[in-house]
């Protein structure tokens, strides 16, 4: 493991220092000297570095205790209370909450919980369902496991289903105008290794960058999309920005721009391969996934898809 070998190091470095841990290392400014380098560089070697190296007296670690509030985050105080004997028996729960921007990281404690305490599998999908409406803060639903559905009504800051891992999320706009609207801010999805997500609007930039293996539909991406992504599936009912899927290596994404022309103009030196869909499995799994984009948000466009399916491919 790769932190493994940096810890590794880490320790030989202490040693040589004669130093027994890293506290013992704060502070030792003493152990510093310029390099070589920079004694010899023309202007760096005029430059007075002992602010830098001069040691301060009193403590050098934690001389402030960090409060981080968790304990009176969302989690903790209402969404684990109302659902921690549900998810103990592994029965199903339907709870509804309004949560606000300040509220972050929805969902992440309680999906810490399920896997405690039912480990790597989680549950059954759709085991806990819970619904949210209001504008959440940042990283909903960030690392959900299997079994934890989050239902949101509403907008959500950026980082939305970061690390999913095997959990379901989705995003319904509360208005008409969803179709335009960018209702999920930017890198979202990021570094998702399993799952499913259903957004009904536009998402922001970085979109599913290094997804691995989280199956999504959403109705627009901005810049940046799918980068460096390497697994998964990932349909896209409307427009995607600049720089899109560069250094992705696997995974799929299929995409339904406004003007088809426009966009193979558009992306005609990506290094991508463009094709139509042509398999009969692969054609009824696209079906399935854009029905089910339709069940959980009621998307108009998805619908709209499925009624000239046919036709579009």
């Amino acid at each position: 493991h790769y932190m493994h070998f940096v810890a590794q190091e880490l320790r030989e470095i202490l040693a040589e220092l004669g130093l027994r841990s890293v506290d013992e290392l704060v502070g030792r400014t003493d152990l510093l000297t310029p390099s070589y380098k920079a004694r010899k560089h023309p202007k760096a070697r005029e430059l007075n570095l002992n602010a830098l190296l001069h040691q301060n007296e009193g403590e050098r670690t934690k001389s402030i205790e960090q409060q981080h509030g968790l304990e009176h985050g969302f989690d903790l105080t209402e969404l684990l209370p109302a659902t921690h004997q549900a998810i103990e028996r592994g029965v199903p729960f339907s709870g509804t909450f309004t949560i606000g921007n300040e509220q972050r990281n929805v969902g992440v404690i309680t999906g810490s919980e399920i896997t405690q305490q039912h480990g790597l599998k989680g549950l059954e999908p759709n085991t806990i369902n819970v619904y949210t409406t209001g504008h959440a803060g940042q990283s909903l639903g960030a690392w959900i496991p299997q079994g934890l559905t989050l239902h949101h009504t509403g907008d959500a800051n950026d980082y939305v289903g970061k690390g999913l891992s095997g959990g379901q999320i989705v995003v319904n706009a509360p208005n008409e105008a969803r179709e335009r609207d960018i209702i999920v801010g930017n890198v979202c999805f990021y570094g998702a290794t399993s799952g499913s997500a259903y957004i009904n609007g536009r998402a922001g930039e970085r979109f599913c960058i290094r997804n691995s293996g989280v199956n999504v539909v959403v109705e627009g991406v901005g810049d940046h999309g799918l980068e460096y992504m390497t697994g998964g599936r990932v349909v896209i009912l409307g427009d995607v920005g600049k720089n899109f899927g560069q250094g992705m290596s696997g995974g799929v994404s299929y995409i339904f721009p406004s003007d088809v022309e426009a966009f193979k103009a558009a992306h005609a030196l990506n290094t991508l391969d463009f094709d139509a869909v042509t398999d009969a499995k692969e054609a009824e799994m696209l079906k399935q996934m854009l029905a089910n984009h339709v069940t959980y948000t009621q998307s108009t466009k998805a619908q709209r898809i499925l009624e000239n399916f046919e036709e579009i491919g």
